[in-house]
Protein backbone atom coordinates (compact mmCIF):
# COMPACT_ATOMS: atom_id res chain seq x y z
CA UNK A 1 0.00 0.00 0.00
CA UNK A 2 1.62 3.55 -1.08
CA UNK A 3 0.53 6.11 1.13
CA UNK A 4 -0.33 9.79 0.15
CA UNK A 5 2.67 11.91 -0.46
CA UNK A 6 1.54 14.05 2.09
CA UNK A 7 2.66 11.79 5.44
CA UNK A 8 6.36 13.37 4.10
CA UNK A 9 5.52 16.49 4.92
CA UNK A 10 3.98 15.72 8.09
CA UNK A 11 6.47 13.92 9.65
CA UNK A 12 9.09 16.89 8.80
CA UNK A 13 6.60 19.44 9.98
CA UNK A 14 6.29 17.66 13.45
CA UNK A 15 10.17 17.21 13.38
CA UNK A 16 10.81 21.24 12.54
CA UNK A 17 8.01 22.05 15.49
CA UNK A 18 9.67 20.15 18.24
CA UNK A 19 13.25 21.05 17.40
CA UNK A 20 12.88 24.81 16.92
CA UNK A 21 13.43 25.61 20.13
CA UNK A 22 17.59 25.28 19.63
CA UNK A 23 18.31 27.04 16.52
CA UNK A 24 20.99 26.20 13.72
CA UNK A 25 24.49 28.51 14.17
CA UNK A 26 28.05 28.67 12.64
CA UNK A 27 29.21 27.81 15.86
CA UNK A 28 28.19 26.93 19.19
CA UNK A 29 30.50 29.89 20.85
CA UNK A 30 32.38 32.51 19.40
CA UNK A 31 35.48 33.87 21.61
CA UNK A 32 36.54 37.29 20.71
CA UNK A 33 40.33 37.75 21.32
CA UNK A 34 43.58 35.78 20.92
CA UNK A 35 45.20 36.02 24.09
CA UNK A 36 46.03 33.88 27.10
CA UNK A 37 42.65 34.21 27.86
CA UNK A 38 41.07 33.36 24.72
CA UNK A 39 43.17 30.61 23.72
CA UNK A 40 42.30 28.92 27.25
CA UNK A 41 38.65 29.21 26.49
CA UNK A 42 38.55 28.02 23.11
CA UNK A 43 41.30 25.17 24.26
CA UNK A 44 38.51 24.15 26.65
CA UNK A 45 35.60 24.06 24.56
CA UNK A 46 37.50 22.17 22.22
CA UNK A 47 37.78 19.49 24.76
CA UNK A 48 34.87 18.65 25.05
CA UNK A 49 33.77 19.11 21.18
CA UNK A 50 32.34 22.14 21.18
CA UNK A 51 32.14 23.90 17.76
CA UNK A 52 33.95 27.01 18.43
CA UNK A 53 35.60 30.21 16.72
CA UNK A 54 38.13 32.22 18.03
CA UNK A 55 38.68 35.67 16.44
CA UNK A 56 42.51 37.50 16.89
CA UNK A 57 43.39 40.62 16.14
CA UNK A 58 46.52 40.58 17.25
CA UNK A 59 46.31 42.95 19.84
CA UNK A 60 47.63 42.12 22.80
CA UNK A 61 48.54 44.00 26.25
CA UNK A 62 51.64 41.97 27.16
CA UNK A 63 53.24 41.97 23.35
CA UNK A 64 55.68 44.74 23.96
CA UNK A 65 56.90 42.51 27.57
CA UNK A 66 60.28 40.66 26.23
CA UNK A 67 58.90 37.34 28.60
CA UNK A 68 56.35 35.95 30.45
CA UNK A 69 57.38 35.13 33.86
CA UNK A 70 55.26 33.37 36.61
CA UNK A 71 53.47 30.95 34.19
CA UNK A 72 54.20 27.66 35.71
CA UNK A 73 56.47 26.05 32.85
CA UNK A 74 56.49 28.61 30.91
CA UNK A 75 59.20 31.20 32.70
CA UNK A 76 61.44 33.49 30.30
CA UNK A 77 59.03 32.60 27.47
CA UNK A 78 58.12 35.73 25.02
CA UNK A 79 54.29 36.02 24.63
CA UNK A 80 54.56 35.94 21.21
CA UNK A 81 55.82 32.04 21.05
CA UNK A 82 53.50 31.38 23.79
CA UNK A 83 50.32 32.40 21.98
CA UNK A 84 52.02 30.40 18.56
CA UNK A 85 52.92 26.90 20.75
CA UNK A 86 48.99 27.17 22.24
CA UNK A 87 47.59 27.68 19.12
CA UNK A 88 49.06 25.08 17.22
CA UNK A 89 47.98 22.42 20.13
CA UNK A 90 44.54 23.60 19.63
CA UNK A 91 44.74 23.73 16.08
CA UNK A 92 44.59 19.99 16.30
CA UNK A 93 40.90 19.70 17.64
CA UNK A 94 38.86 19.20 14.59
CA UNK A 95 35.68 21.50 16.46
CA UNK A 96 38.21 24.70 16.64
CA UNK A 97 38.26 27.84 14.11
CA UNK A 98 40.88 30.29 14.42
CA UNK A 99 39.81 33.46 12.09
CA UNK A 100 42.39 36.28 11.90
CA UNK A 101 39.97 39.26 11.94
CA UNK A 102 38.99 41.23 14.71
CA UNK A 103 35.09 41.46 15.28
CA UNK A 104 32.91 44.83 14.51
CA UNK A 105 30.03 44.47 16.09
CA UNK A 106 28.28 41.75 18.19
CA UNK A 107 23.73 41.68 17.81
CA UNK A 108 21.80 39.47 20.09
CA UNK A 109 19.19 37.72 18.02
CA UNK A 110 17.53 36.07 20.92
CA UNK A 111 17.83 36.68 24.20
CA UNK A 112 16.65 33.62 26.88
CA UNK A 113 13.45 33.47 28.70
CA UNK A 114 13.18 31.44 31.52
CA UNK A 115 9.30 30.87 30.47
CA UNK A 116 10.47 28.93 27.98
CA UNK A 117 13.37 26.56 26.62
CA UNK A 118 14.97 29.27 24.17
CA UNK A 119 18.77 29.09 24.46
CA UNK A 120 20.82 32.44 23.20
CA UNK A 121 21.51 33.75 19.81
CA UNK A 122 24.12 36.12 18.39
CA UNK A 123 25.20 37.50 15.15
CA UNK A 124 29.03 38.35 14.91
CA UNK A 125 30.00 40.11 12.05
CA UNK A 126 34.18 40.90 11.24
CA UNK A 127 36.37 43.23 10.18
CA UNK A 128 35.58 41.82 6.57
CA UNK A 129 31.88 42.29 6.67
CA UNK A 130 31.49 38.32 6.81
CA UNK A 131 28.61 37.59 9.68
CA UNK A 132 28.52 34.47 12.12
CA UNK A 133 26.23 33.36 14.26
CA UNK A 134 26.99 31.43 17.15
CA UNK A 135 24.74 30.48 20.74
CA UNK A 136 27.32 32.20 23.32
CA UNK A 137 29.76 34.63 23.11
CA UNK A 138 33.16 34.88 25.32
CA UNK A 139 34.76 38.29 25.17
CA UNK A 140 38.58 38.09 25.65
CA UNK A 141 38.86 41.53 24.69
CA UNK A 142 41.62 42.48 26.93
CA UNK A 143 42.78 46.14 28.30
CA UNK A 144 45.26 48.82 27.27
CA UNK A 145 47.54 51.05 29.43
CA UNK A 146 46.95 54.92 29.31
CA UNK A 147 50.61 55.95 29.01
CA UNK A 148 51.10 59.31 29.61
CA UNK A 149 52.52 61.19 26.17
CA UNK A 150 55.79 62.07 27.73
CA UNK A 151 58.39 61.20 25.13
CA UNK A 152 60.65 57.69 25.62
CA UNK A 153 57.67 56.20 27.95
CA UNK A 154 55.93 54.23 25.19
CA UNK A 155 59.14 53.12 23.58
CA UNK A 156 60.22 51.83 27.36
CA UNK A 157 57.40 50.27 28.66
CA UNK A 158 57.48 46.53 28.41
CA UNK A 159 61.12 46.63 28.57
CA UNK A 160 62.39 48.00 31.60
CA UNK A 161 58.96 49.78 32.42
CA UNK A 162 56.34 47.90 33.30
CA UNK A 163 53.11 47.54 35.90
CA UNK A 164 53.48 43.95 37.34
CA UNK A 165 56.63 43.40 39.14
CA UNK A 166 55.43 39.81 39.44
CA UNK A 167 55.63 39.90 35.96
CA UNK A 168 58.94 41.57 35.61
CA UNK A 169 60.56 42.62 39.02
CA UNK A 170 62.71 39.74 39.35
CA UNK A 171 64.59 40.67 36.69
CA UNK A 172 64.91 44.23 38.17
CA UNK A 173 65.64 43.49 41.72
CA UNK A 174 68.57 45.19 43.26
CA UNK A 175 68.96 48.05 40.68
CA UNK A 176 68.13 51.57 41.07
CA UNK A 177 64.40 52.30 40.80
CA UNK A 178 61.52 54.13 39.97
CA UNK A 179 57.76 54.19 40.74
CA UNK A 180 56.13 56.24 38.40
CA UNK A 181 52.62 57.75 38.88
CA UNK A 182 50.75 60.07 40.93
CA UNK A 183 51.45 60.72 44.44
CA UNK A 184 47.91 58.95 45.75
CA UNK A 185 49.44 55.71 44.68
CA UNK A 186 52.98 55.51 45.88
CA UNK A 187 52.15 53.48 48.88
CA UNK A 188 50.31 50.93 47.48
CA UNK A 189 53.32 50.88 44.45
CA UNK A 190 55.89 50.57 46.98
CA UNK A 191 54.39 47.53 49.41
CA UNK A 192 54.17 45.73 46.24
CA UNK A 193 58.27 46.00 45.70
CA UNK A 194 60.02 46.16 49.13
CA UNK A 195 61.11 42.78 49.07
CA UNK A 196 62.93 43.53 45.56
CA UNK A 197 64.16 46.67 45.74
CA UNK A 198 65.72 49.32 48.17
CA UNK A 199 67.03 52.32 46.21
CA UNK A 200 63.87 54.12 45.50
CA UNK A 201 62.81 57.23 44.02
CA UNK A 202 59.01 58.15 43.58
CA UNK A 203 58.37 60.07 40.38
CA UNK A 204 55.23 62.00 41.01
CA UNK A 205 55.67 64.33 38.31
CA UNK A 206 53.77 67.23 39.45
CA UNK A 207 51.01 65.46 41.48
CA UNK A 208 52.25 66.34 45.42
CA UNK A 209 48.90 68.63 45.62
CA UNK A 210 47.73 69.21 48.96
CA UNK A 211 44.58 67.71 46.73
CA UNK A 212 46.66 64.35 46.34
CA UNK A 213 47.97 64.59 49.60
CA UNK A 214 44.29 64.29 51.08
CA UNK A 215 43.49 61.48 49.40
CA UNK A 216 46.28 59.70 49.88
CA UNK A 217 46.23 60.55 53.90
CA UNK A 218 42.81 59.18 53.72
CA UNK A 219 44.03 55.59 52.17
CA UNK A 220 47.60 55.50 54.20
CA UNK A 221 47.08 57.84 57.43
CA UNK A 222 50.62 57.17 58.26
CA UNK A 223 52.30 57.13 54.61
CA UNK A 224 55.12 59.60 55.49
CA UNK A 225 56.02 57.29 57.75
CA UNK A 226 56.05 54.17 55.69
CA UNK A 227 58.11 55.84 52.90
CA UNK A 228 60.39 57.32 55.04
CA UNK A 229 60.98 53.68 56.99
CA UNK A 230 62.33 52.45 53.19
CA UNK A 231 63.98 55.83 52.67
CA UNK A 232 62.22 56.69 49.72
CA UNK A 233 62.53 59.95 47.85
CA UNK A 234 60.10 62.15 46.11
CA UNK A 235 60.39 63.56 43.02
CA UNK A 236 57.66 65.78 42.20
CA UNK A 237 59.46 67.84 38.75
CA UNK A 238 57.60 67.56 35.77
CA UNK A 239 59.32 65.22 33.35
CA UNK A 240 60.43 66.18 30.12
CA UNK A 241 61.52 62.47 28.81
CA UNK A 242 62.84 59.07 29.28
CA UNK A 243 66.19 58.52 27.83
CA UNK A 244 67.58 54.69 26.71
CA UNK A 245 71.03 54.35 27.65
CA UNK A 246 71.24 50.97 28.09
CA UNK A 247 69.01 47.54 26.33
CA UNK A 248 68.24 45.05 28.76
CA UNK A 249 67.54 42.75 26.55
CA UNK A 250 70.67 42.40 25.40
CA UNK A 251 73.12 43.24 28.38
CA UNK A 252 72.36 40.98 31.05
CA UNK A 253 73.91 39.34 33.79
CA UNK A 254 72.68 35.69 33.27
CA UNK A 255 74.57 34.25 36.40
CA UNK A 256 71.93 36.18 38.46
CA UNK A 257 69.36 36.22 35.77
CA UNK A 258 68.95 39.89 35.61
CA UNK A 259 68.33 42.59 33.04
CA UNK A 260 70.61 45.36 32.79
CA UNK A 261 68.22 48.32 31.51
CA UNK A 262 69.63 51.85 32.21
CA UNK A 263 67.53 55.15 31.53
CA UNK A 264 67.89 58.79 31.71
CA UNK A 265 65.20 60.72 33.45
CA UNK A 266 65.19 64.71 32.56
CA UNK A 267 62.85 67.02 33.43
CA UNK A 268 61.60 70.56 32.40
CA UNK A 269 64.31 72.26 34.64
CA UNK A 270 67.04 70.64 36.63
CA UNK A 271 69.81 68.03 36.36
CA UNK A 272 68.70 64.32 35.27
CA UNK A 273 68.05 61.23 37.06
CA UNK A 274 69.69 57.68 36.06
CA UNK A 275 67.50 54.69 37.07
CA UNK A 276 67.25 51.21 36.13
CA UNK A 277 63.70 50.05 36.06
CA UNK A 278 60.20 51.81 36.77
CA UNK A 279 57.35 50.03 37.87
CA UNK A 280 53.93 52.41 36.95
CA UNK A 281 50.65 53.17 38.27
CA UNK A 282 48.80 54.58 35.52
CA UNK A 283 45.18 53.76 34.20
CA UNK A 284 43.76 50.99 31.86
CA UNK A 285 40.85 51.39 29.50
CA UNK A 286 38.80 48.68 27.94
CA UNK A 287 40.70 47.69 23.88
CA UNK A 288 37.17 47.04 22.55
CA UNK A 289 33.71 49.15 22.29
CA UNK A 290 31.79 45.68 21.67
CA UNK A 291 31.50 45.79 25.92
CA UNK A 292 29.65 49.02 25.29
CA UNK A 293 28.45 48.14 22.17
CA UNK A 294 26.18 45.19 24.19
CA UNK A 295 25.14 47.87 27.15
CA UNK A 296 27.08 45.32 29.44
CA UNK A 297 27.30 46.49 33.19
CA UNK A 298 30.63 47.94 34.02
CA UNK A 299 32.24 48.90 36.59
CA UNK A 300 32.94 52.22 38.00
CA UNK A 301 37.00 51.16 37.19
CA UNK A 302 35.79 50.59 33.45
CA UNK A 303 35.70 46.70 34.22
CA UNK A 304 32.79 44.47 32.49
CA UNK A 305 30.85 43.27 35.47
CA UNK A 306 31.39 39.72 35.98
CA UNK A 307 31.38 39.75 40.15
CA UNK A 308 27.49 39.89 40.41
CA UNK A 309 27.45 36.81 38.09
CA UNK A 310 28.77 33.19 38.58
CA UNK A 311 31.39 31.72 35.55
CA UNK A 312 32.15 35.02 34.09
CA UNK A 313 28.41 35.59 33.23
CA UNK A 314 27.98 39.17 32.17
CA UNK A 315 24.74 41.12 32.52
CA UNK A 316 23.86 39.95 29.10
CA UNK A 317 22.15 36.58 29.24
CA UNK A 318 25.09 34.33 26.82
CA UNK A 319 27.25 36.83 26.85
CA UNK A 320 31.11 36.21 29.14
CA UNK A 321 33.86 37.55 29.89
CA UNK A 322 37.51 36.51 30.92
CA UNK A 323 41.30 37.96 31.24
CA UNK A 324 41.96 41.45 32.05
CA UNK A 325 38.31 43.28 30.87
CA UNK A 326 36.76 41.34 33.33
CA UNK A 327 35.99 42.53 36.78
CA UNK A 328 36.94 39.72 39.16
CA UNK A 329 40.08 41.51 40.60
CA UNK A 330 43.34 40.20 38.74
CA UNK A 331 45.36 41.01 35.68
CA UNK A 332 48.12 38.17 34.41
CA UNK A 333 48.45 35.75 32.42
CA UNK A 334 47.53 32.90 34.86
CA UNK A 335 44.38 34.78 35.70
CA UNK A 336 43.70 35.22 32.00
CA UNK A 337 44.11 31.35 31.77
CA UNK A 338 42.15 30.18 34.18
CA UNK A 339 38.97 32.55 33.55
CA UNK A 340 38.87 31.37 30.07
CA UNK A 341 39.03 27.72 31.42
CA UNK A 342 36.21 28.92 34.02
CA UNK A 343 33.86 30.54 31.04
CA UNK A 344 34.77 27.47 28.95
CA UNK A 345 33.41 25.05 31.55
CA UNK A 346 30.23 27.07 32.29
CA UNK A 347 29.65 27.97 28.40
CA UNK A 348 29.25 24.35 27.91
CA UNK A 349 27.06 23.06 30.84
CA UNK A 350 24.98 26.50 29.82
CA UNK A 351 24.79 24.78 26.60
CA UNK A 352 23.55 21.72 27.26
CA UNK A 353 21.19 22.35 29.96
CA UNK A 354 19.60 24.15 26.80
CA UNK A 355 20.23 21.32 24.66
CA UNK A 356 18.59 19.49 27.33
CA UNK A 357 15.62 20.63 27.53
CA UNK A 358 14.44 20.65 23.83
CA UNK A 359 14.90 17.01 23.89
CA UNK A 360 12.78 16.89 27.05
CA UNK A 361 10.28 19.47 25.85
CA UNK A 362 10.35 17.12 22.45
CA UNK A 363 9.94 13.87 23.91
CA UNK A 364 7.31 14.95 26.34
CA UNK A 365 4.78 16.79 23.87
CA UNK A 366 1.49 16.02 24.30
CA UNK A 367 -0.55 13.85 21.71
CA UNK A 368 -3.43 16.65 21.70
CA UNK A 369 0.18 19.14 20.70
CA UNK A 370 1.02 16.84 18.05
CA UNK A 371 -2.43 16.18 16.55
CA UNK A 372 -2.98 20.51 16.47
CA UNK A 373 0.71 21.29 14.93
CA UNK A 374 -0.43 18.78 12.54
CA UNK A 375 -3.35 19.99 10.96
CA UNK A 376 -2.09 23.74 11.08
CA UNK A 377 0.62 21.71 9.37
CA UNK A 378 -1.34 19.84 6.55
CA UNK A 379 -4.59 20.72 6.70
CA UNK A 380 -7.12 17.68 5.79
CA UNK A 381 -4.32 15.46 5.31
CA UNK A 382 -4.50 13.34 8.38
CA UNK A 383 -7.95 12.14 6.90
CA UNK A 384 -6.58 11.45 3.22
CA UNK A 385 -4.28 9.15 5.33
CA UNK A 386 -6.51 7.70 7.11
CA UNK A 387 -9.19 6.84 4.25
CA UNK A 388 -5.71 5.39 2.68
CA UNK A 389 -4.86 2.57 5.99
CA UNK A 390 -8.40 1.54 6.96
CA UNK A 391 -9.68 -1.23 6.95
Amino acid sequence: MILPKVFLPLSLALTGALSATVPETDFDVIVVGGGPAGLSALSGLSRVRRTAALFDSHQYRNDPTREMHDVIGNDGTPPALFRAAARSRISNYSTATFIDNAIASITPLEIADSANNYTTLFRATDSTGTAYTARKVILATGLIDVLPSTPGLVEGFGKGIFWCPWCDGYEHRDQPFGILGSLDHIVSSLLEVTTLNTDIIAFVNGTYTDETVGVLETQYPDWRAQIAAYNVRIENRTIASFTRLQDGGEVQNEAHDQQLDIFRVDFTEGEPVIRNAFLTNFGTAQRSSLPYDLDLVMTDDGKIDTSSYSGMRTSLAGVFAIGDCNSDGSTNVPHAMFSGKRAAVFGHVELAREDMAAKIAKRSISARALQKEAERAIGDGLERIWEAVKP
